[in-house]
């Protein structure tokens, strides 16, 4: 934060003191209008397409385009972060081909019941703060469910920089963070925005599995493994299916890559802690799951907003592109799955695994499938 926002009594230092005290990691204040400039940078990646199936995005552009249009009361935006630094490499997990990786982010409580409890309170604790003082102060509060440029939002208000890979990078707490946004009718002092640290570094772009960064600072989702694996509907394009490796729910190489990383400390917050059954769970225990299964193992995570059939069709992928014959089994038993897409995944894998079963499975089944889709899979073997 600016040395002018810390004076000692200031609104925003005492705001500071209190967010870091209900266990926010860093936070920041900017106007409303600060992140504006990132419209034209959002209508050129709509209009490329890049946004995929994320319709959401082009639907309420106008709001996301400038903060003040979503609230025009709003006299000013705080930004918080908090850290999930996980405790071990994530990249490690990526050489088990029975086992599946879980974006850390997932692996613990979901981010949005944790951080959006914290937004609350410290929006009370300002409505306290500023009624003390003789003003009036209304407040709203958005974690990663509104139209909201939570990432220029944030440069503007100093915690970082969004770096090549197109995400916040803090030099206090790498790139391993989550953002909540803080709305309010008070006037309080805005802070300076970051600098941009990341020079001639290119290792986020370049570990790319799928080459999804057309340039530096631009991102295509259509080709990036967290759209494939969690936004994508339907099934995952054959092309992309190989280079996906035991991804199963997002993917965090660009992120863990970062050498400002080096910095970061594991995260405080107990329910960011990964659960043990996700830290690398067996594909062919996640490939079994039926819906009552899936529900009791991904309750309380934000996994759960995918569904079975999403996640069952990633796994069956990772299965797939690993191309363990040992689990050749647990595609075969999928193939009769009630859920298309599960039997469509479950198809190539079995195919890159073992042709004389997936051969003979064909002759059984093809003909008998009703679903266009999965009787191309057949076909296309």
């Amino acid at each position: 934060m600016s040395e002018a926002a810390d004076e000692a009594g200031s609104p925003t230092a005492r705001l500071r003191a209190e967010a870091l005290r209900l266990g926010f990691s860093d936070i920041g204040v900017t106007k409303p209008n600060a992140a504006d400039g990132a419209g034209a940078a959002l209508r050129a990646f709509l209009a490329a397409g890049r946004h995929g199936e994320m319709g959401w995005m082009s639907e309420r552009a106008a709001w996301r385009e400038s903060a003040a249009a979503l609230w025009p009361a709003a006299r000013s935006v705080v930004m918080l972060a908090e850290c999930y630094a996980p405790a071990e490499d994530p990249l490690a997990l990526l050489r088990r081909r029975d086992r599946g990786a879980i974006s850390v982010y997932a692996r613990g409580r979901d981010y949005h019941d944790v951080v959006k409890k914290r937004l609350k309170a410290l929006g009370r604790w300002l409505i306290d703060d500023r009624r003390a003082a003789g003003e009036a102060c209304e407040i709203k509060v958005f974690v990663d469910t509104a139209p909201v440029m939570e990432k220029p939002l944030a440069e503007a208000a100093g915690l970082g920089w969004r770096g090549k890979h197109t995400n916040l990078v803090s030099r206090r707490l790498g790139s391993w963070f989550f953002l909540g946004a803080l709305f309010t009718t008070a006037a309080l002092e805005a802070d300076a925005p970051h600098a941009d640290h990341c020079g001639a570094c290119r290792r986020c772009l370049d570990i790319c599995p799928t080459a999804a960064f057309p340039a530096p600072y631009q991102l295509d989702a259509r080709r990036c493994i967290s759209y494939l694996t969690i936004e994508l509907k339907g099934p995952i394009p054959r092309a992309m299916r190989p280079l996906i490796g035991n991804r199963i729910y997002g993917c965090d190489d660009c992120l863990a890559v970062c050498p400002w990383n080096k910095f970061a400390e594991r995260a405080s917050e107990a329910g960011y802690w990964a659960r043990t059954e996700l830290t690398q769970p067996r594909l062919a225990d996640l490939a079994a799951l039926d819906e009552d299964g899936f529900r009791a193992v991904f309750r309380g995570s934000p996994i759960k907003r995918i569904g079975r059939g999403r996640l069952v069709r990633n796994v069956l992928t990772a299965i797939g592109a690993g191309r363990d014959p040992a689990l050749a089994g647990a595609a075969a038993a999928r193939l009769g799955d009630g859920d298309p897409m599960v039997r469509g995944a479950a198809i190539w894998a079995l195919g890159r695994l073992d042709r004389r079963r997936f051969e003979t499975e064909r002759a059984g089944r093809a003909e008998a499938e009703a679903d266009a889709q999965v009787a191309e899979e057949w076909r296309l073997g």
